[in-house]
């Protein structure tokens, strides 16, 4: 089986199978498990000049949509080596993946036959649910089953450990300019640690909030998670909204290891949080800091 990867959460579970060996082609975006993209064709790149502030970054992307235009340029010659068998793609969101239908255009275009399987989890459920359907077409469906038990027993461990505190409201913060709420499975990462989301919905999108929508629901917390970060640049953006939510915890989070991708590593945020919101378990430094 020749794999290549257009997510880094499918990157994630692809080598969490044991089938790192077959996996030929990954994003420039992905990071895990460490050195991943060593070796391995890059078969997407990006056209966001990554030191753009995130404000900078919404108007790009605003203005590349308004144009009917790509974020991303799939590089066609390093798919072409790869030849695969079984591309991993999503359609869920055109700002954070390539879509699907792009991929298929350079599929037709390189007379590439490869399966093309489409994730696109909602929920929590859905992305442990996943594993289970990139393991089935990789091959590998009885892997699948074990990890995707694995997942599930540690959640409903959590879960039965927070049952009987008070839950705190808790507001998840996606981006800072223009303010974003969480959407998808956030929503079920906080309920499943033990806390009450505001202002979002399970297996919704996410969707533009303002400060005063935010002060007016009260969190309690707020976790700063901003899509494409990691943890140190999550703490400076964390820092730089204190002034506007003066009556909450505020706590940065690495986005990208364990809130916005769709991945297995999405339970060790469920169990880093229930750390934070309840002191259950161990808090993980690495993956989530008080700021204030």
């Amino acid at each position: 089986m020749r794999i290549v990867s257009f997510l880094p959460s499918a990157t994630e579970i692809v080598c969490d199978l044991g089938l790192e060996n077959e996996l030929l082609g990954v994003t420039f975006e992905c990071s895990w498990p460490s050195g991943v993209k060593a070796g391995r064709e890059i078969v997407v790149n990006t056209f966001i000049d990554p030191s753009l502030s995130p404000g900078e970054i919404n108007s790009f992307v605003s203005e590349r949509f308004r144009q009917g235009l790509s974020l991303y340029k799939i590089e066609d010659s390093a798919l072409q080596r790869c030849d695969p068998d079984l591309i991993l793609s999503q359609d869920i969101c055109g700002v954070c993946a390539v879509p699907v239908g792009d991929i298929d255009a350079a599929a037709a275009r390189l007379n590439c036959h490869a399966e093309i399987l489409q994730i696109d989890p909602h929920t929590l459920e859905d992305v442990i649910a996943s594993i289970g359907a990139i393991a089935r077409a990789a091959g590998v469906e009885e892997r699948g089953n074990v990890l995707m038990s694995q997942l599930s027993a540690r959640l409903k461990e959590v879960r039965k450990k927070v049952e009987n505190f008070v839950p705190p409201s808790v507001f998840v913060l996606e981006w800072i300019e223009p303010e974003f709420s969480s959407g998808h499975w956030v929503p079920d990462i906080i309920s499943s640690a033990g806390g009450k989301p505001l202002l979002a919905n399970s297996g919704s999108d996410s969707v533009v909030v303002t400060w005063d929508a935010i002060r007016k629901a009260d969190p309690e917390i707020v976790f700063v998670a901003p899509c494409g970060y990691n943890l140190d640049e999550s703490v400076e953006q964390a820092k730089s909204i204190l002034d506007k939510l003066p009556n909450c915890q505020v706590w940065a989070i690495d986005a990208d290891a364990v809130i916005v991708r769709p991945g297995p590593r999405l339970i060790d945020g469920v169990e880093a949080i229930a750390a934070a919101l309840h002191g259950v378990g161990a808090v993980r430094p690495e993956i989530i800091q008080r700021v204030r």
